[in-house]
């Protein structure tokens, strides 16, 4: 009997930036203040030289290439995948302004003009600067008429705290076109300063903690500062950092929020868990041996946690991951239907 097909999409994996042929298509004089190394013009990753693949023990392929994703693509059968930069999940720890806004705008030409295939579905994400909220909104309406862009990707890693009122100008663009916002952690010692990852002697430590604190960081903001409440429409997404955080999370802020939130979250008018349980609009990724997933998706939800590669990064071991997914016994039909597809399918608007 042959088996049915499961059908997938891979709803965050990365792209290794060509920068070369990226700063091609950046303005003068920013290409120049890369090249030369500017101060405030530098990107921490993979600049803080962090062993990451242990001298090639967990290397798993170039990641730059149309031709390299549509060929993993195949090999695990998917229907779509949608990526992320890898150098730029820490440009939001770049320092001058006027850079990064540059190079979210090249970084997002060069993934229209170079590497993405919508009709094959191969997808990305356009990259804001959170330096600049305004132009970032601008950056957003401008890629989201573009092919292959299916939504916007926020650092969570920085000095930012994306609650602040500074980014609705972003929040709105992105409810007025119906495209989702995703929020992805990076690893990496450099592009945590601003928290505690930079403290660790071992990368090992730095990995670990780094990307659930940055997300906490930020879902953390935006719930207080009542960012899910003015923005209702929008889908965000926290990424990178597993999915059964959620519900200890959760209860975290609601019980904080009914000890002090009346007086110090005014922008708040109900218990964080209501926008997970009731809302429908927060997507979180989900990594395939997270053991307590199963409990997790059914107190949030069957559609709400999708399948995450992160090929070709060292720690992701696509596809066997999406192989264990799919074979997941303590999983049932409709449990792995949501994460392997549904949740996905609803947050990048595939339906």
């Amino acid at each position: 009997m042959v088996q049915a097909k499961i059908r997938s999409i891979d709803g965050d994996g990365h792209v290794i930036e060509d920068m070369p042929r990226l700063l091609e298509h950046m303005a003068a004089p920013y290409r120049n203040w890369y090249a030369s190394g500017r101060s405030g013009a530098m990107i921490a990753v993979p600049g803080d030289g962090a062993p990451r693949s242990l001298g090639g023990k967990f290397n798993h392929g170039p990641g730059n290439s149309t031709e390299s994703w549509l060929k993993m693509m195949h090999e695990g059968d998917l229907e779509s995948a949608i990526l992320y930069p890898t150098a730029g999940l820490s440009s939001g720890c770049l320092k001058d302004p006027e850079f990064a806004v540059a190079l979210c705008r090249a970084y997002n030409t060069w993934m229209v003009e170079d590497l993405l295939k919508p009709e094959e579905g191969l997808l990305g994400v356009a990259l804001l600067p959170v330096q600049d909220a305004v132009e970032g909104a601008a950056e957003l309406r401008r890629a989201a008429q573009a092919p292959g862009l299916v939504g916007a990707m926020l650092t969570a890693d920085g000095g930012h705290l994306l609650g602040h009122q500074q980014f609705d100008p972003i929040y709105q663009a992105a409810a007025d076109l119906g495209v989702p916002v995703a929020i992805h952690a990076s690893g990496s010692w450099s592009a945590d300063a601003h928290t505690t990852a930079n403290q660790f002697p071992k990368f090992v430590q730095a990995h670990t903690i780094s990307h659930p604190v940055g997300i906490l960081r930020q879902i953390t903001s935006m719930m207080f500062e009542g960012v899910f409440e003015r923005f209702p429409t929008v889908r965000f997404g926290f990424l990178e950092c597993g999915g059964t955080w959620v519900l200890w999370w959760l209860d975290r802020m609601d019980e904080e929020y009914e000890h002090r939130g009346e007086e110090e979250a005014p922008n708040l008018t109900r218990k964080p868990s209501t926008f997970v349980h009731e809302g429908g609009n927060l997507f979180f990724g989900c990594e395939a041996e997270e053991r307590m997933l199963g409990p997790t998706l059914d107190l949030i939800g069957h559609d709400t946690v999708m399948y995450a590669s992160d090929w070709p990064h060292w720690d992701g071991d696509y596809p066997a991951s999406l192989h264990e997914m799919q074979q997941r016994e303590d999983l049932n039909e409709s449990q792995r239907h949501g994460v392997l597809y549904r949740a996905a399918a609803r947050f990048y608007g595939l339906e």
